[in-house]
């Protein structure tokens, strides 16, 4: 499809949070705390791009703005109905339950970034939240993300006993980080069945940020 068929709909900011988070959210799950100096740095760059994510969820382009995707329970329940009836509409933005998916990810990986933070608190005594949940006050001087403990990470984490039981934070870090992973390959399907129902590559949209016009939608 050449441009001149196309109209520009994912603006540069939405498109690089798309891939950086994708590239963020493997590095973490693919680490899993070992080495944990790269799962921390990977759920501070989650971090970092859903605070933006929400700032440009207000301030951004049209297709961008929460106000755009956000719909009522009964239109995403709808939309859902019409899917499965093969006869379900195409939107030039995200789609009711496009939409409904991007919230509860953006919940759920808020979750899943906090509740990691307080684990890191809790069992390294280390990143911003160690002075809630950590065993000291303050934060060692030589970082506020990372403590130069966590230099040692390997080494220091070997040394743990097996018998020290999860925190709650840590099994709830667990529960949110799978789940989004579950939601990951939920929103990919979804992708696949409207890039296959309305004949378009909305994979490759997010690459370019263009899509069919308005006009052909019908």
């Amino acid at each position: 499809m050449s441009d001149k068929n196309t109209v520009p709909v994912w603006d540069r900011f939405v498109r690089i949070f798309h891939w950086v988070l994708l590239a963020a959210f493997i590095a973490a799950m693919a680490t899993e705390g070992e080495p944990l100096f790269v799962h921390v740095r990977a759920g501070y760059v989650i971090g970092i791009l859903i605070v933006a994510r929400l700032i440009w969820g207000f301030a951004g382009p049209q297709y961008a703005r929460f106000s755009n995707f956000i719909y009522s329970p009964r239109t995403v329940l709808t939309y859902l109905r019409d899917v499965l009836r093969g006869r379900a509409p195409r939107y030039v933005g995200h789609n009711p339950a496009g939409g409904a998916m991007i919230v509860v990810m953006l919940f759920c990986l808020s979750a899943t970034v906090f509740t990691g933070l307080a684990t890191l608190a809790v069992e390294e005594n280390a990143g911003p939240l160690a002075p809630v949940f950590g065993t000291v006050t303050a934060v060692p001087s030589s970082g506020f993300l990372v403590s130069t403990a966590l230099a040692d990470d390997d080494d220091r984490r070997r040394g743990h006993k097996d018998g020290d039981e999860d925190s709650v934070f840590e099994e709830a870090h667990d529960f949110f980080a799978h789940f989004t992973l579950f939601l990951a390959f939920f929103h990919f399907a979804g992708v696949l069945v409207s890039s296959f129902a309305h004949r378009e590559n909305l994979i490759w949209s997010m690459v370019t940020g263009r899509k069919r016009p308005e006009s052909e939608i019908g």
